[in-house]
């Protein structure tokens, strides 16, 4: 059976770290630092997914007007036009659409419900335990045959 993204978001911390399309590009690299994570996804004053804004979109900002960024909102600088996943997408077609799109981080929507944010790391260590599993699974069966 191939693996689900619904089965990754299960073993991560649920909680996604949002920020408002209001709040400012500095803004948003204090929390991503806070928190540890290279991106966030972005609502609208209805609370509803309006981006994502990452690292690439900050750092590419702080190359152009480093000096504005307590200034700047991050609707002004973030992705707007989102690819997004579902829970039930496999793994590697997700891997494949991230690749393709050179994209690090995917919101996981389940219709109009933000349930969760996967990155390429995710997708590859998820994948790495695969084979590891695999592995171990052959060597005990080679072993006792």
């Amino acid at each position: 059976m191939k693996k689900k993204v619904k089965d990754i978001l299960n073993k991560k911390e649920s909680a996604v770290i949002t920020i408002k399309n209001t709040d400012t590009v500095l803004d948003a690299i204090k929390k991503m630092n806070q928190h540890k994570i290279g991106a966030l996804l972005v609502l609208d004053k209805r609370d509803k997914l309006a981006g994502i804004i990452t690292e690439r979109d900050v750092l590419h900002e702080c190359g152009k007007s480093s000096q504005t960024i307590d200034k700047t909102r991050v609707d002004e600088v973030m992705t707007k036009h989102l690819i997004i996943g579902i829970p039930n997408d496999e793994v590697q077609y997700l891997m494949g659409v991230m690749t393709i799109n050179k994209i690090r981080h995917l919101p996981i929507m389940d219709r109009e419900n933000i349930v969760g944010i996967i990155s390429i790391g995710d997708l590859v260590k998820s994948q790495l335990e695969e084979a590891e599993f695999q592995n171990r699974y052959l060597e005990q069966y080679i072993q006792s045959g």
